[in-house]
């Protein structure tokens, strides 16, 4: 029996799972990455123990430092998770918005949570933790916007493994955040087969979609420039929050509990999907969805989880 020597260990290697039922077209097969499974429960696990062990290897990090992150929820978990096992002090920005679950858990791995203002939302977050950084320089700034270790994590993890389990791979589909993932997997699948498309799902502009940005609203997160992002991306396209939502109610009937964000990047599947002949397409699934149960996001009314999360964050 294989054991691991810590937990740590277990980030990646996820599931890749055919949800094809869900496909407009026929003749064209969609995959979820379920990285839900993840220790801390999603992909930015990855992105925290990649940017951690990147500051430890150029002595940035070491035993008693403190770090600093402006988060919205996943990489702050991670990021905390990752601290906790290995020492470190972490403070989270955190807009005061925030979904109930998000704070909790970031209390659970003993994270100290500094409120930016709701109405500045994760742009708010940015600001302040740089303004903290900056008047605070024995604080540890990894800048998940703009580290290398962001998209390093996904372009010697995640897209290796997408490419291992998927080689017939057409399109690769996700949300865009930090950018980071989809930097990293897409650049390493367009080195395997320069044909494969990558897509990227954003919001309306200042719309709220749990994990993503538009970059219409004004900030770019430094990744995106760093790693091309205008050359690497095949196409953009738009899902709002009331559309993220019904994908992710129709991602139960195949058996797949997962946040919003993931019913999101199933949207842009199936749009792709409905605008190609063939194919396979795959998604990322950013996590599960037991951190998103109080927006009562698969039992409620559709319109008053829709209107509800104008004015909270789930991500």
């Amino acid at each position: 029996m294989t054991y691991y020597s810590t937990i740590l260990e277990t980030i990646g290697n996820t599931p890749l799972v055919e949800v094809s039922q869900l496909s407009p077209n026929p003749s064209v097969r969609i995959f979820a990455k379920l990285e839900g499974v993840n220790p801390g429960g999603s992909v930015k696990d990855r992105v925290a123990l990649s940017m951690v062990t990147e500051a430890e290897n150029q002595g940035i990090l070491s035993p008693g430092k403190t770090l600093i992150e402006p988060s919205s929820g996943n990489t702050g978990i991670g990021l905390a998770m990752v601290s906790r096992i290995k020492g470190y002090k972490l403070k989270v920005v955190l807009p005061a918005n925030v979904s109930i679950e998000r704070r909790q858990l970031l209390q659970v791995w003993g994270a100290e949570i500094i409120d930016s203002p709701a109405k500045e939302g994760s742009n708010g977050a940015v600001r302040k933790a740089q303004r903290l950084s900056k008047e605070n320089p024995d604080y540890v700034f990894l800048y998940q916007y703009g580290n290398p270790g962001n998209p390093k994590a996904h372009f010697e993890g995640t897209g290796p493994e997408i490419w291992k389990d998927c080689p017939q791979i057409t399109h690769f589909v996700s949300g865009l955040g930090t950018s980071g993932t989809l930097m990293g997997v897409g650049k390493f699948l367009k080195e395997q087969d320069p044909s494969i498309q990558v897509w990227a799902i954003e919001p309306p502009a200042g719309e709220v979609v749990d994990g993503l940005r538009s970059l219409e609203d004004g900030y770019i997160p430094p990744i995106f420039f760093d790693n091309n992002g205008e050359d690497l991306l095949d196409r953009k396209t738009v899902i709002g929050p009331k559309e993220s939502i019904e994908w992710t109610r129709k991602l139960i009937d195949v058996g797949i509990f997962a946040g919003i964000s993931s019913g999101t990047a199933m949207a842009g599947a199936a749009r792709c999907a409905a605008s190609i002949k063939e194919g396979s397409i795959v998604f990322v699934a950013p996590d599960g969805g037991w951190k998103y149960l109080s927006t009562g996001a698969w039992t409620e009314d559709i319109d008053v989880v829709t209107e509800r999360a104008r004015h909270t964050i789930y991500f």
